[in-house]
């Protein structure tokens, strides 16, 4: 199989050849390191060497273009002596996040250089899409404490944020899929929902003010013919059968160390109706473990997890403080 053959079966739940690798988005300070170790002096030639199936090559990346330069939430903060107060802190009508005029406008998406990517990846399996991390962008608009507590005293206020953020994406998401076509095999969305012991609300509150649009952004995914790969660290074991539910099908990263997210956990309850991207640990195993400790464990959550498994870390920004060797390790018991 070649690796965007083998990434698609395994999605879809089929039996692949075996179990799939990705390095991951190695944060800018970590490739340095990785490059000269490995004497390579660019990316694609040390995944390529690593046998990495997958390519994130999201939509999101440089494609604002407003005439001004904001960005593409251009967030006002008032006040700076002591910290900052987000735009919609105190804000208790609906009719003030209306005429907001920070809302970003779909027209100034330019699409060109990330259709350029697709288009000369290879024959990897891409995934891409609006990386559409919703819950952050209203949270930031908020302020985290205050989005939760508004999601009592003001909830019209929220929904109203909630709405504007969520427009934006879908509609850049429509005018991406459609230019980009069968470039894309997988739509790659990302919203972080845990902490390390437990979900940042209840899920009462998740299906009132969050999981209504992320339903209709894993519809629109499919709709356009993609698969779905949903990104969510912490400890969100409650909300995996709502994400099944919702027909994602594939679940990334996998933070091992979260509360119910170890791999005997999640083969017990969800082996079989998702597909897993991720499980080795970056909190500990990879920062500690010798290239020996990591092949143990790439072997036991392949055991558990696979065949329909992307062996991967447990968060994709691998820090400097993972050595060379223990990605080395992970790569090739991920083939073996």
């Amino acid at each position: 199989m070649t690796s965007r053959e083998r990434i698609k079966t395994i999605i879809a739940g089929e039996q692949p050849d075996r179990c799939g690798f990705w390095l991951g988005m190695p944060h800018p300070d970590t490739w340095p390191m990785y490059l000269k170790h490995f004497g390579f002096s660019e990316e694609e030639e040390l995944r390529r060497y690593l046998h990495d199936d997958l390519r994130w090559l999201s939509a999101e990346w440089n494609s604002y273009r407003h005439p001004e330069g904001k960005s593409l939430f251009n967030i006002v903060r008032l006040g700076i002596s002591q910290g900052f107060i987000p735009v919609f802190a105190d804000c208790e009508d609906v009719n003030q996040v209306e005429e907001y005029d920070g809302w970003p406008n779909p027209d100034y998406l330019d699409f060109t250089e990330a259709i350029e990517k697709l288009r000369n990846a290879g024959d990897v399996y891409r995934a891409s899409g609006m990386w559409t991390c919703f819950f952050h962008n209203v949270a930031d608009h908020f302020g985290m404490e205050n989005y939760f507590i508004k999601m009592y005293t003001n909830p019209d206020v929220v929904d109203a944020v909630t709405r504007h953020v969520c427009e934006f994406y879908y509609e850049a998401n429509e005018r991406f899929f459609e230019l980009a076509g069968d470039e894309v095999d997988a739509y790659f969305l990302g919203n972080d929902f845990g902490t390390q012991l437990d979900l940042l609300v209840s899920p009462e509150l998740m299906e009132r003010f969050v999981l209504p649009w992320f339903r209709r952004f894993v519809e629109q995914g499919h709709a356009h013919g993609h698969q779905v790969m949903a990104h969510c660290c912490g400890a969100m074991h409650k909300l995996i059968p709502r994400f099944i539910e919702a027909g994602i099908d594939a679940l990334h990263p996998l933070q091992a160390l979260a509360r119910g997210m170890d791999a005997e956990s999640l083969a017990r309850d969800f082996k079989g109706k998702m597909a897993f991207i991720g499980g080795i640990d970056t909190q500990q195993l990879l920062v500690h473990g010798t290239p020996e400790d990591i092949r143990a464990e790439v072997r036991r959550v392949k055991r558990l997890l696979g065949p329909n498994l992307v062996v991967s870390p447990s968060h994709e920004a691998l820090l400097p403080n993972v050595p060379p060797e223990n990605v080395l390790a992970m790569a090739e018991e991920a083939r073996a």
